[in-house]
This record gives C-alpha cells, sequence and structure tokens, in this order.
C-alpha cells in the first residue's frame, strides 16, 4: 500500500511539472495555484480595504497575546494619565484633517460584489461602515495617535441624489467643528467619483453624514481636550455654524427628554384621541372596526443577538467599532421596515443617534427594532396636516444593549432612528403607556427633522421627493 501511495505522488509531480513546462499552460496553473495561496490581506469585515489598513494595524492574535503577558484588560481605565495635562494644542485648519478614499465600484467586480445585495442594489449598510471607519481616520489626523478617538454620535444621514447605475465613489470629509474641547464634528460625504483634479458637483451627491468624535485618555478613559480649528473662508464659517446648531440641538433634546418633561398639552390630547380610536375598535355596539392597514406596535418588534467576534474591532482591539453596529442596526430597521410593510421600503434618512457605551469583543449585542411611528399617522393631531400623499414614510427605532458573557452585566449601548419610504398605506397604533411614549418621541423628531430641513435647505438640498426616484441604493 505505501509503494502505491508513493508511485501516484510520483506519479502526479510529473504531471505537474510537465504541466508547468507547457507555455501554454502555465499561466492557467499558475493561477491555479495563486488561487489557492492568495489571502484577502488586512480585508477582515467588509469594510474598504483601504480605511480597515489604517484602523486594524494589528493581527488579532498579537493584540490577545500582548494582553495576556500584560495581565491588564485595556478596555478598563488603569488610572494612570497617558496624555499629558499640558500638552499645547495648536490650532488647525479645516483643510489639514481632510481625506478621501474612491470605491472603484465600476472597475473592480469583485469589490463590488462585496457591497451589492440580492436585488443588484448597493448595501447602504456597508456605506456606512465606510463612513465611520473614515470618521475614525479624519479624527485621528486631527488629533494624532496619543489619544482613543471614540463615534459619540451620527446626527444625521440623508440621501441627496439617488444613484440610478453603479459607479465610482468617492469618499470625502473633514473636521468642520471644534472648539477646543474634547469633541469634534465631522463631515462626510459620498459621491460619483469626479474626475481627476475636479470636485464633485452638488448633483453627483449621493449621501451627507455627520458624526461627532470624542477623544479620552488612552489611561483613564476621560474626556480630553483636542485642537481648536482656524475659521478662513465663508464657506468654513458655514459649516462651522451647522456644527454649532447641532450641538445646540443635541443638548436640547437631552433637556426635553420624556424621561425629565411629560408630553406637552397637544401630545396629551394626541394620545388620549389615540386610545379613544383604540377603545371604539373594541366596542362591540361601534361599526368601527381596526383596518387590516392598522398594526399594534408590539406586533411590529424585531429582535436579534450575536456575539462579538474580533473581526469587526476598531483600531485599539478589544472594542467593537460603530461602524460595524450601524451596519447591523440597518439591516435591521430595514428587515423591520419591510415586515411591517410588505414590501421593500426605501431609505430616506439616520436621524440623530447617539452611541451610549462601548461594545466589548466577545460580548454578547442585542438588538431591538420597533416601528414607532408612522407619516401620515393614524390620528393626526389638531390643526396638522401631512405632506406625505401617496406614500407613508415610516420611522424605526433600534434598540442596542451589550451584555457581558462573564458576569452578566447588561448595559445600554444606543438607539438608532432610521427613516424609511414604502409605496404602500400603513399605519402603527400604541397601545401601552411605554408604546405612546416611543411615538410621541418619534413624532417629535421626525417634526424636529422637517423643521431643521425647510429652515436651511438642508445645507445643499435634500431632496424632498427622493423616495420617488428611481435608485440603486438600499
Amino acid at each position: 500500500m505505501a509503494a502505491l501511495r508513493h508511485a501516484f505522488t510520483s506519479s502526479r509531480r510529473g504531471l505537474f511539472r510537465r504541466l508547468c513546462r507547457d507555455s501554454t499552460t502555465s499561466a492557467a496553473v499558475y493561477g491555479w495555484i495563486r488561487s489557492y495561496q492568495s489571502t484577502a490581506r488586512r480585508q477582515t469585515d467588509g469594510v474598504f480595504r483601504e480605511l480597515t489598513a489604517q484602523r486594524v494595524r494589528t493581527p488579532w492574535v498579537e493584540a490577545l497575546r500582548k494582553k495576556q503577558a500584560h495581565g491588564e484588560d485595556p478596555t478598563q481605565p488603569s488610572g494612570k494619565p497617558q496624555v499629558p495635562a499640558d500638552r499645547k494644542l495648536e490650532p488647525k485648519r479645516m483643510s489639514d484633517s481632510y481625506y478621501s478614499v474612491v470605491l472603484p465600484l465600476a472597475q473592480d467586480p469583485w469589490l463590488l460584489d462585496t457591497y451589492m445585495n440580492s436585488s443588484g442594489h448597493l448595501r447602504l449598510g456597508t456605506i456606512l461602515m465606510d463612513l465611520d471607519a473614515l470618521s475614525g481616520v479624519i479624527a485621528y489626523k486631527h488629533t494624532g495617535d496619543a489619544v482613543t478617538t471614540v463615534t459619540a454620535a451620527c446626527d444625521r444621514i440623508t440621501i441627496h441624489n439617488p444613484l440610478t447605475e453603479v459607479c465610482d465613489l468617492e469618499l470625502s470629509g473633514m473636521v468642520t467643528y471644534a472648539t477646543g474641547r474634547s469633541s469634534m464634528e465631522i463631515s462626510i460625504q459620498v459621491a460619483k467619483a469626479p474626475s481627476e483634479g475636479q470636485k464633485a458637483k452638488d448633483d453627483d451627491v449621493l449621501i451627507r453624514s455627520t458624526f461627532t468624535m470624542v477623544s479620552l485618555d488612552p489611561g483613564t478613559k476621560r474626556a480630553v481636550n483636542v485642537n481648536p480649528l482656524i475659521i478662513e473662508t465663508e464657506e468654513e464659517h458655514k459649516l462651522f455654524q451647522r456644527g454649532e446648531r447641532n450641538s445646540r440641538h443635541r443638548k436640547n433634546l437631552s433637556k426635553t427628554t420624556l424621561f425629565k418633561h411629560t408630553p406637552n398639552d397637544l401630545e396629551s390630547d394626541l394620545i388620549h384621541e389615540i386610545w379613544k380610536r383604540q377603545l371604539e375598535y373594541h366596542d362591540p355596539n361601534n361599526p368601527l372596526r381596526i383596518p387590516p392597514n392598522v398594526h399594534f406596535m408590539d406586533t411590529t418588534v424585531l429582535k436579534t443577538a450575536a456575539i462579538m467576534q474580533p473581526q469587526y474591532r476598531n483600531r485599539h482591539h478589544f472594542m467593537i467599532f460603530g461602524g460595524f453596529l450601524m451596519k447591523q442596526t440597518f439591516e435591521l430597521a430595514f428587515c423591520c421596515a419591510a415586515s411591517f410593510a410588505h414590501t421593500r421600503p426605501t431609505f430616506v434618512s439616520l436621524d440623530p443617534s447617539v452611541f451610549q457605551n462601548p461594545v466589548p469583543v466577545g460580548s454578547v449585542l442585542y438588538l431591538t427594532a420597533t416601528v414607532t411611528y408612522t407619516d401620515p399617522p393614524l390620528v393626526p393631531a389638531a390643526g396638522e396636516s401631512s405632506e406625505m400623499k401617496d406614500r407613508t414614510r415610516i420611522q424605526v427605532r433600534v434598540d442596542s444593549k451589550v451584555r457581558d458573557v462573564e458576569h452578566g452585566e447588561v448595559k445600554p449601548t444606543g438607539q438608532f432612528h432610521y427613516t424609511f419610504s414604502v409605496d404602500r398605506d400603513v399605519k402603527v397604533m400604541p397601545r401601552t403607556y411605554g408604546e405612546y411614549m416611543m411615538y410621541i418621541d418619534a413624532r417629535r423628531r421626525v417634526k424636529t427633522v422637517a423643521a431643521s430641513v425647510h429652515s436651511s435647505g438642508e445645507q445643499g438640498g435634500a431632496k424632498t421627493n427622493v423616495e420617488e426616484q428611481s435608485n440603486i441604493t438600499e
């Protein structure tokens, strides 16, 4: 048997040598060999390789061995400051942090493979990962590597000009708001890649977004100041003012939250009207019955649970990076809206959302998606009318929390608010006090965003009929 195995191996090696000497087949054989030997270096999580290379610089096994050798948990404060208290923070220009990268989707079919879904649309969840990764690159260009920078909030992501064909995309951005405190705002846009030496036109802009990043001392995990900005041009002044408005808006939201204040008179009247409508639906002496297009809020809930793997870590190795959370919450929100409306929804915007606590590698992430508001609503408030005529906008809230596997400790990690549009007439109806509060909170967000868009023109003009347009993003 051993002799037979040796003869077979020798015969196979001889055949391989003859194939390699044959000039007509050597290229094919060489390609066959490479296909088995090559590995996608640094492409660990679906983020574009150029951005991943700057975010993940050390293999996980090396980071893990270093942690085990030192016997310390890098995710916990050490109590030893690593950033000097008297370090000099020279003002910087916005252009100092500018960074751009081109996704050659039209040129590279294999790259396009990672961005396309089953229906031939571009996966917005994957692009959201790229946006957060890019914001990290920009933040570190502004702060340097001495600090730890984390995503604190995503103020808004909107679709401006939907794509109608596959093309190369340029992702670009810079720090547009920093006063010298610990936080900074980063403005990013996704546009059709312009010709070399040219700038993207407004009509070619697909997405505009703003991220708030916060710098921490790597040792104490406490906030540290960053370089302030120098404002030089009128355009930069407008961008800086927008950052100020966003900052005030976040502070106002925290002050007027329903955890601190009861619903106002108009909202209380609306709750009462919805409650009366619910009673009418269940009154045996009333012919009015719940329509088939009206669904109770608790029936719209979708949930997931997943263990966090190191392939989705940030540059500090032991925490999950924010872009992965955005991708996961977006795709769950999409499924929630589709399940509710029984049709494929069109993404309109990610409304102001906050990251509350970090997600450690190895922990379990729980996500809960709920349809919290529909426009037009089932019962409009007194004196209000909806701009939506033939379509319905669906507000989906995704709550995320993380559980430590070893200790069972559960912490909230963020709340994300997505708006979709569908060509169906569907309504959501709350029926518990907690659901009424979610409904009122979502309604407030819809009204606030609408007022902001109308007053500012959305800084470049997000198209109000974006959901009616044909597009290849989803």
